[in-house]
């Protein structure tokens, strides 16, 4: 584990490969290290070159002066052993290999020479085959992807190159904060498995999220074995890209791993404690519900709407994901009955119905929070001429600090449904704490599994007191 310091604590990296000529891989990469505001040492290595970007250049890692830590490795295949040779003589702990042309085109000989002269020299490879590392407390940005990665808890460990670079993307233009990025590519040496170890550990981190194509052969075991431990530290949250037979062909050809039958990948990871989401959309909603909201301390769920077809979308998403729905006794149907009109609904799902304000919104809310009966709440609002979606965005993040104040935590979900001025107050609410989704479904979905973790902690933690 001390070994994976280097690699998202490094005191100093080596950019082998790096290029005076933007647009290149090398160039790239010592670029977002730059401006992403990486303060430790940087050291371009090319023999051709004096200084790149304004720093000065060195024709190879052994002539820096001081320890590198981390070595980026962006040469053509063919060079990468020497790369390798010049690392390990210098004393490098850890080798990014970007390069491509390994055990992905078929060249598993010099995948495994690659691993063998770095192991020799006491040194780790993550990758080859990769766009490279993200670990935002440190502002370190080693990828040629998006520079401007937003901070945040959640960590995206992927098997794919191409995708994650788009995910980085769409993360920022999602406003979705995360603490760590990790390019896995070939999984030559360093594996899901590792990381994710090292990750649970991680204070900056909240949630792990992986999109997987396969494990190499003979690891599945010790996959399942780690991650077990993990998922009882932190949820983790995985895509498994090949469920079906093409897919997983497909997934062999990218990486060079194994597919495997999905059944077996299905209930494996359900012993292991892992969610299995079925696209990036949901593992993200998901990841997001974990990061910004505490488990949940029970099950009944209430969902409070202004749209009865809103409520009962939810209603039967909630059946769908096993949600359970609380049936409030009279007590409690008494106090939601003061913020509605003689026509409105104190059941559940809470109807105020389309009459409702922001202040009707925050009364609700409130009762909710502060009734122990209750332990998770689902907010749908409908855009009416009535209720500004804005002035309900800060209404409902009132409400969750004031009980904060008073040590009050439930989870909360809200699926907002209207056009631009809607957009606005939904991201107002994920800036805030609150996790926000365009559509009822994606609200239920993700207070599901924040239920279905916190009742595996539950029965594991019963199963280990037996």
């Amino acid at each position: 584990m001390k070994t994976l310091d280097a690699l998202f604590n490094p005191r100093s990296i080596a950019i082998v490969g790096a290029s005076r000529k933007p647009g290149k891989i090398g160039h790239e990469i010592l670029r977002n290290l730059i401006e992403y505001g990486f303060s430790k040492k940087v050291y371009p290595v090319n023999p051709n070159a004096q200084e790149i970007l304004g720093i000065k250049s060195y024709p190879i890692v052994k002539s820096i002066p001081d320890e590198v830590d981390m070595a980026i490795i962006s040469v053509p295949a063919e060079k990468v052993l020497d790369a390798v040779k010049d690392c390990g003589e210098k004393g490098v702990k850890v080798l990014v290999v970007i390069t491509s042309g390994f055990s992905e085109v078929g060249n598993e000989e010099l995948e495994r020479k690659l691993v063998e002269l770095a192991h020799k020299y006491g040194m780790r490879v993550l990758g080859p085959n990769i766009f490279g590392v993200v670990y935002t407390p440190q502002r370190m940005n080693a990828t040629f992807g998006p520079r401007d990665i937003l901070p945040g808890s959640i960590a995206f460990i992927t098997q794919s190159g191409a995708l994650g670079i788009a995910l980085m993307g769409w993360t920022i233009l999602e406003e979705i904060g995360l603490s760590a990025i990790v390019s896995m590519g070939n999984m030559a040496d360093i594996d899901v498995a590792e990381v994710s170890e090292y990750l649970a550990d991680d204070p900056n981190t909240k949630v792990i999220t992986i999109y997987l194509e396969g494990l190499k052969p003979g690891t599945g075991s010790r996959f399942l074995s780690v991650m077990r431990k993990v998922t009882m530290r932190k949820p983790v949250i995985v895509v498994k890209a090949g469920r079906s037979e093409r897919g997983a062909a497909a997934a062999a050809s990218h990486t060079g791993s194994l597919a495997g039958s999905d059944k077996v990948y299905d209930a494996a990871m359900k012993q292991a404690g892992i969610l299995r989401a079925l696209n990036v959309e949901e593992m993200f909603d998901w990841a997001r519900a974990f990061a910004l909201l505490p488990l949940p301390k029970g099950e009944n769920t209430v969902i409070i709407t202004n749209g009865g077809g809103a409520g009962v979308m939810a209603t039967d998403a909630a059946e769908d994901y096993g949600v359970k729905l609380y049936d409030p006794p009279e007590d409690v149907k008494k106090k939601f009955r003061k913020y509605m009109p003689w026509f409105g609904s104190p059941k559940n799902p809470v109807d105020l119905t389309g009459m409702a304000t922001p202040k009707e919104y925050y009364c609700a809310v409130k009762e909710a929070l502060y009734e122990d009966r209750i332990h998770n709440i689902i907010v749908l609002y409908c855009r009416t001429a009535v209720c500004d979606p804005m002035e309900l965005a800060k209404a409902l993040v009132n409400a969750v600090r004031e009980a904060k104040r008073d040590d009050i935590e439930k989870p909360i979900t809200v699926a907002m449904i209207g056009g631009e001025d809607v957009a606005k107050a939904m991201k107002y609410l994920n800036r805030n704490g609150i996790p926000a989704y365009p559509i009822p479904e994606r609200a239920v979905s993700a207070m599901s599994v924040l239920i279905r973790y916190a009742r595996y902690l539950k029965q594991v933690r019963e199963v280990k007191n037996v």
